[in-house]
């Protein structure tokens, strides 16, 4: 069985996980393996807790890159991957791993994806979602304030530091790789429709 390998990109907080969600929805959890990205920070616990909050995150170097690619191998080999639980409040990588079965499609979300040459050249079908940074920058207060135990400011002084440099550096030149830009991320309904429209065709084939 041939396996789709789809990747969702774009800047923190544009609407990647909406486009993630919806495509999981309309094609069916059952024929979908998800992984994000962010599962994949390198385990900071020989820092200590305040040098681990001032660690640049948004850099390709945050990222575990072999062992992303080393899992997607698994999952497109037909095999189960055991996926890594990550602590964000902490920072640190948990001693627990996640099992995930492989499906028709991998389904693959995160900011650098599209940035990092090993991990772009396992995706077949490559999405940017692209929104502007004010917004962005809002959701990314909303999300870290409510779901990883951050201050306002902690939030502000990072977005100033590493996440708008390093996006502009890094995650924005990744675009020029997308097969297609999405604008307005997951209410561009004409842009999803292509997208499931293309998956369908690729499973309808598969034995």
């Amino acid at each position: 069985m041939s396996i789709l390998v789809i990747g969702v990109a774009g800047g923190t907080g544009s609407g990647k996980t909406t486009v993630a969600d919806e495509i999981v929805r309309r094609v069916g959890s059952d024929r979908i393996a998800s992984v994000h990205q962010d599962r994949y920070y390198r385990d900071l616990s020989h820092l200590d807790p305040s040098r681990r909050a001032l660690h640049n995150f948004d850099h390709p170097n945050a990222i575990e890159e072999a062992l992303l690619v080393e899992h997607l191998g698994l999952l497109t080999s037909g095999r189960p991957a055991p996926l890594p639980v990550y602590d964000f409040a902490d920072h640190v990588r948990s001693a627990e791993v996640e099992i995930v079965e492989p499906r028709p499609v991998v389904l693959l979300e995160g900011i650098l994806i599209l940035a990092i040459t090993a991990i772009r050249n396992l995706i077949d079908v490559k999405l940017f979602v692209d929104t502007d940074s004010d917004i962005r920058l809002i959701r990314r207060l909303s999300r870290d304030l409510a779901e990883r135990g951050r201050t306002v400011q902690s939030v502000i002084d990072q977005w100033c530091e590493t996440v708008r440099p390093m996006h502009l550096e890094f995650v924005e030149p990744s675009k020029r790789y997308a097969d297609l830009i999405i604008p307005e991320g997951g209410y561009n309904t004409v842009a999803l429709d292509f997208v499931i429209s293309r998956i369908e065709r690729v499973l309808d084939r598969s034995p």
